[in-house]
C-alpha cells in the first residue's frame, strides 16, 4: 500500500511545485494585510454547467476553483495573519452560483496554519470529495467519545522552510489514551523503533507535519497506535507497508496530502446490549418505579455481563390527565422536560418530619412490591414527596450557581414548560384551548405570570425545581455510562402531543388540523392513529429546522446514541383527517395524488359518488351487522335508492360514530361491536380526496380488502391493483427520496451521536437509499423481515450497519410470540433452527438459548435485545407468567403502559452462573 502524496494520477509521483506555480493560480489582486497562500486542488468529474468552490468555515468565505479539463480541479486564496490555528473548510457544486451539493458530515477538512510568518508562504493542498468516513459510525459519540481538542495549539518546534503534512482521520484512540504515530525503515521515519505522534487538531482528525529536508524518499512506514505515557506502540495496522514519495518543493512550500481513512483492528468492533424501559426498571430501593437513579445499577449489569449498551424509551413528561392513561411515553407535553416521576427521591434527601418521611417510606415500599406498575399512585405519592422537599430545600438550591447555570441556559423551553403545567393543573386540563386565561401563548404575560409576586410563581418554581433534579441525576447516570463504556442509547418519538408544550408556545410548527398515525401493518390491520398533529414542514425548512436541531443538542447532553422512532416520518407521514378515529382513511404527507385522467389511464372508469363515499347495501349491512342489521338501518341510516343506504349526517364520520358510543355505549349490550362495524362502513370506498387538492385523490390503503373492491368485476380489480401498486410502491420514491435529504443530513450533522432509524411498517424503497447513503442503522427482526419473500428475516445476512433485536417494545417477547400462531412457530422451529420431532408448547430455555446467539452472531453492529429475552434463557430466572412480560400493544391505543422487572437488579447483579453465562456469550460472539 503507497501513500503518494498526490489527488490521484494526474499529479506525478515525482512531485515539482515551485512557488511560479501556485502563484500563477492565484486572482491578480493587491496583497494587503495577507501573508500567506493557500492552493486547493482535487478531482471531481463535474457535469456540464457544474463549478468546484472551497468553502472556508473559518472565514465565510469561498473560493471558487477552475479546471482546463472538467476533472482537476484548482484555486488560490490569499490566508489574512489573523487566521490563525486550524482551518475548516469544505467543498462544494455550485450551479449557476447556486450551492447544489456540499460535503456531508462532521468530519469537516482541516489542516492546521504553519508558524511561518514569511510572505511568500505557500500551502499546497491536495484533497478528495468525501462526504462520510467508510464507518461513520466510529467518529460518534457513541464509539469515540465526547470531547474537544484544542485545535489552535501549534508544535513546539519551529516550521521548517518545507514541509509535508500528512493528515489522516482515525477514530477511538482519544477515548482510550492514545495517540496516532507513524514509524518506518529510514532514520527519520524512526528506524521501525521510534514512532512520530500526530497532534489531534480536532477530534478524530490527526495531522503531522514533516521537515522535506529531514526525509528520504521512497520510506517504508505503517501507521501505529502509540500510548504516549509509556513512549511505546500498542498496535500496529494491518497489510502490507505503505511507501512515503517525497516531492521536490521550492522554499516555503506547505505541502498537505489528501486526508485519508484509517481504521485500526481494534477500533473495529461489535457491541451487544439490552432494551429496557426506565420505568421498568426495578431496584431495592426504588419508589414504585423505575428512575434515573436505577439507571446506574443498570449500567453495572450490563458492564458486569460485557454488553456495552442501554436502550431506554422515551422519557419527557406526558402528564396530561393524572390518570394511567398517560403511562404511554410517545404522547409526550414536551420535548425536552423529563417526567417527574424519574427523580430518584433517594438523591433528594429525606424530608426533615421523621413522621410524615416513614410514612411516604412505607408507601413506596409498598409501591415497590408490586408486580406492574401502579402509574397514578406512584405519581401522586412521588409528586407530593417532592412538594414537600420543595418547600424544605427549593429556595436554597435555586440559589445555587448550578441551578442558576441550568436555568440560564434552558430558560427558552424551561419557562413556557413551567407556566403550561402550573396552568395544567389549574385548570385541570392540557387542553390550553379550554384555559379561561393564556389559552394563547403570551411570553410577556407568561413571564408576568411566573415571577415573583405572580399568581403561578410557586407552581413555577416547584416545576424548575423538579426539571433541575431531573437533569442533574440523569447527567450523573449518563456520565457514569461513558466512564464505563457504555453507550446510553435514547428515543426520539416522532410526534408530541397536540395538547403540548410546543403546541401551545410554537403553534406554527404544527398543522392542527390532522392527525399523525400508521398505516395498516403488522401491528394494526385499522392503521394507527397517535393523534399528534402533523409538522409544518415549509416553516421548519425557514429556520433551518432549528426546532428539530434543539431537540437533537438537548438529547446529546445525555445520550451518544439514540433511536429515531418511526424514521418514515422524515420522508412522509400518514396523516389522518381529524374526523377519523382509526388510520385506514389517511394519506401520506407530502405526497402525489391522482388526478382523475391518471386514474382512468389505468383502465378503471373513475365514478366519484360510488369511489369515494362508503357504498353501504343490505348484502354489506347483513355481513357486518348480521341480526344488528335492522337496528343499523332505523338509528344510523338513511335510505338512496333500491337495496343502497347512506349515512345520516349526524353518523358520517367516525368521530361521529365515536361520541354515540360515548354516549350510548353503556345502555346497548354489543355497541362495541356495532360501533366498530360502522367504522366499517365509513372505510368502505376505494379512493380519498386529497386533504389539499379536492379534484385529486389518494387510492384507499388496503381498499383490495374492502367490501367495496368486491363489487369490482375481473378486469377492474386487475386494473385497480396496477394502480395501486404503482402508487404506493413506485410513484413517490424520488419524490420521497428529495424530501428526506431535505431534512436528514443536516439534522443528523448536529450533534455527534450514533443515528439509528427505526424503520419498519411500510417501508418505501427510498427508505433504504437514504439510509445507506447517512450510514443511519437500520433496525432488523426476524419476525418482521424487508424481504417480503421470506417469512423469517435471514439473520446471517443482516447489514452491518444495523441494530438487530428479537422483538421491540411494541411486540410480544419471543416466548409470548411463541404461543400465538402454532403453524408459524412450527415453522420457524423445523425451517429456521432445523430442529426434527415434536415442537415443544412453552418455548424452553435452550430454545431461546439459540434464538439469542444467532443474534449476537450477526453481523449486526448493534445486537440490543430486549431484558425479557435475555432473561428467557434461564427457565429459573424469567418470568413466569409470559403475558406479562409484554409492554405495549400498538392495536390498542389506551394500552396501559406497567411493565416492571419481577426480580430487582441488586438480584440480578447476584445471578452468577446466568452473568458469567451472558458474558461467554457475548464474548464468544465478537462482542465482548
Amino acid at each position: 500500500m503507497e501513500l503518494a502524496l498526490r489527488c490521484d494520477k494526474k499529479i506525478p509521483a515525482s512531485i515539482c511545485y515551485t512557488a511560479a506555480d501556485c502563484r500563477n493560480i492565484l486572482p491578480q489582486k493587491p496583497i494587503q494585510t495577507f501573508f500567506m497562500v493557500i492552493t486547493f486542488r482535487i478531482n471531481y468529474h463535474t457535469q456540464w454547467g457544474e463549478t468546484i468552490g472551497v468553502e472556508i468555515l473559518n472565514t465565510n468565505e469561498t473560493v471558487i476553483l477552475s479546471t482546463a479539463d472538467g476533472e482537476l480541479w484548482e484555486g488560490s486564496h490569499q490566508i489574512a495573519d489573523n487566521v490563525k490555528g486550524a482551518l475548516k473548510y469544505r467543498f462544494c457544486v455550485f450551479v449557476d452560483d447556486e450551492r447544489t451539493r456540499v460535503e456531508r458530515g462532521n468530519c469537516q477538512h482541516v489542516l492546521t496554519l504553519p508558524e511561518d510568518t514569511n510572505a511568500k508562504s505557500i500551502l499546497l493542498v491536495n484533497d478528495a470529495w468525501r462526504d462520510l468516513p467508510a464507518c461513520n459510525y466510529l467518529f460518534s459519540s457513541a464509539f469515540s467519545g465526547d470531547f474537544q481538542v484544542d485545535g489552535t495549539s501549534t508544535p513546539e518546534a519551529p516550521s521548517p522552510l518545507s514541509s509535508i503534512t500528512l493528515r489522516v482521520l482515525s477514530p477511538c484512540l482519544h477515548q482510550k489514551g492514545l495517540k496516532l504515530g507513524i514509524v518506518g525503515g529510514s532514520e527519520s521515519l524512526g528506524e521501525w523503533k521510534k514512532p512520530l505522534v500526530f497532534t489531534e487538531i480536532l477530534p478524530n482528525q490527526w495531522e503531522l507535519t514533516l521537515d522535506l529536508y529531514q526525509l528520504e524518499g521512497n520510506s517504508e512506514y505503517k501507521f501505529v497506535a502509540v500510548d504516549t505515557r509509556k513512549c511505546t506502540i500498542v498496535e500496529w495496522e494491518e497489510g502490507e507497508n505503505r511507501r512515503l514519495y517525497v516531492p521536490q518543493l521550492d522554499q516555503h512550500i506547505h505541502y498537505f496530502t489528501p486526508e485519508r481513512e484509517l481504521y485500526l483492528p481494534s477500533t473495529l468492533q461489535k457491541i451487544a446490549g439490552t432494551a429496557v424501559p426506565v420505568f421498568s426498571l426495578r431496584t431495592e430501593g426504588s419508589q414504585g418505579v423505575g428512575d434515573f437513579g436505577d439507571l446506574k445499577k443498570m449500567i453495572d449489569w450490563a458492564v458486569k455481563t460485557g454488553q456495552r449498551a442501554l436502550q431506554i424509551l422515551p422519557i419527557n413528561d406526558t402528564t396530561m390527565t393524572g390518570s394511567w392513561i398517560d403511562s404511554y411515553p410517545y404522547k409526550a407535553i414536551s420535548i425536552y422536560a423529563f417526567h417527574p416521576m424519574f427523580v430518584d427521591l433517594r438523591q433528594v434527601g429525606p424530608l426533615s418530619d421523621s413522621t410524615k418521611e416513614q410514612k411516604y417510606q412505607k408507601t413506596f415500599r409498598q409501591l415497590n412490591a408490586l408486580t406492574e406498575i401502579d402509574y397514578e399512585s406512584v405519581n401522586k405519592a412521588k409528586r407530593d414527596y417532592l412538594r414537600l422537599a420543595f418547600r424544605e430545600k427549593g429556595e436554597e438550591m435555586m440559589q445555587s450557581k448550578e441551578y442558576k447555570d441550568f436555568y440560564r441556559k434552558n430558560e427558552d423551553w424551561l419557562i413556557p414548560y413551567a407556566a403550561f403545567s402550573v396552568l395544567r393543573d389549574k385548570y385541570n386540563t392540557a387542553d390550553f384551548n379550554t384555559w379561561p386565561e393564556l389559552s394563547t401563548y403570551n411570553a410577556d404575560e407568561v413571564r408576568k405570570f411566573c415571577t415573583s409576586g405572580g399568581e403561578g410563581h410557586q407552581g413555577f418554581a416547584y416545576y424548575c425545581y423538579i426539571q433541575y433534579l431531573l437533569h442533574r441525576q440523569l447527567l450523573d447516570a449518563s456520565q457514569y455510562a461513558r466512564e464505563n463504556g457504555v453507550i446510553l442509547k435514547g428515543d426520539i418519538p416522532i410526534g408530541v402531543s397536540r395538547h403540548s408544550v410546543e403546541a401551545w408556545y410554537e403553534p406554527y410548527y404544527f398543522n392542527m388540523n390532522g392527525q399523525a398515525g400508521a398505516p395498516p401493518d403488522a401491528f394494526s390491520t385499522t392503521g394507527q392513529n397517535w393523534g399528534f398533529p402533523t409538522y409544518n414542514w415549509d416553516v421548519m425548512r425557514q429556520d433551518g429546522y432549528l426546532w428539530w436541531k434543539r431537540r437533537f443538542a438537548k438529547m446529546a447532553e445525555y445520550f451518544t446514541a439514540y433511536r429515531i422512532d418511526h424514521i418514515l416520518g422524515f420522508f412522509r407521514i400518514w396523516e389522518i383527517p381529524i374526523h377519523s378515529v382509526q388510520g385506514i382513511l389517511g394519506q401520506f404527507s407530502p405526497s402525489l395524488p391522482m388526478t382523475k385522467d391518471e386514474i382512468e389511464s389505468y383502465g378503471l372508469k373513475f365514478d366519484k359518488y360510488f369511489m369515494t363515499r362508503p357504498f353501504i347495501n343490505d348484502e354489506i349491512l347483513a355481513r357486518v351487522f348480521g341480526g344488528d342489521a335492522d337496528y343499523v338501518r332505523t338509528t344510523f341510516l338513511q335510505h338512496s335508492h333500491y337495496d343502497v343506504w347512506s349515512l345520516r349526517p349526524e353518523y358520517a364520520t367516525q368521530r361521529d360514530v365515536l361520541n354515540w358510543f360515548n354516549r350510548e355505549g353503556g345502555r346497548k349490550h354489543n355497541a362495541e361491536y356495532i360501533r366498530d362495524g360502522l367504522y366499517t362502513l365509513i372505510d368502505n370506498v376505494l379512493f380519498v380526496p386529497d386533504n389539499k387538492e379536492s379534484d385529486k385523490y389518494h387510492p384507499r390503503i388496503t381498499a383490495f380488502e374492502s367490501l367495496i373492491f368486491e363489487r369490482l368485476n375481473a378486469n377492474e380489480r386487475q386494473n385497480f391493483m396496477r394502480l395501486y401498486n404503482h402508487y404506493y410502491y413506485e410513484r413517490h420514491n424520488e419524490f420521497w427520496y428529495k424530501t428526506a435529504m431535505e431534512k436528514l443530513p443536516e439534522l443528523l450533522e448536529a450533534e455527534p451521536m450514533l443515528p439509528c432509524g427505526e424503520d419498519l411498517g411500510m417501508v418505501p424503497d427510498c427508505v433504504p437509499w437514504v439510509m445507506n447513503e447517512l450510514q443511519i442503522l437500520s433496525l432488523e427482526i426476524e419476525r418482521m423481515p424487508k424481504d417480503p419473500k421470506h417469512e423469517f428475516g435471514h439473520v446471517w445476512e443482516y447489514p452491518v450497519r444495523s441494530v438487530c433485536t428479537i422483538g421491540t417494545h411494541d411486540m410480544s417477547t419471543f416466548r409470548g410470540w411463541w404461543k400465538e400462531d402454532a403453524q408459524q412457530t412450527s415453522r420457524y422451529y423445523h425451517n429456521v433452527m432445523c430442529r426434527g420431532g415434536n415442537v415443544p408448547e412453552d418455548a424452553p430455555g435452550w430454545v431461546c438459548e439459540d434464538v439469542v446467539r444467532r443474534h449476537l452472531n450477526s453481523p449486526s453492529l448493534l445486537a440490543i435485545l430486549a431484558l425479557q429475552d435475555w432473561l428467557a434463557i434461564d427457565e429459573k430466572l424469567r418470568l413466569p407468567n409470559v403475558e406479562k412480560e409484554r409492554i405495549n400493544v400498538p392495536a390498542n391505543p389506551k394500552h396501559y403502559w406497567r411493565y416492571r422487572m419481577h426480580i430487582s437488579i441488586e438480584s440480578l447483579l447476584r445471578q452468577d452462573a446466568f452473568n458469567e453465562k451472558m458474558k461467554g456469550m457475548i464474548g464468544e460472539s465478537g462482542r465482548a
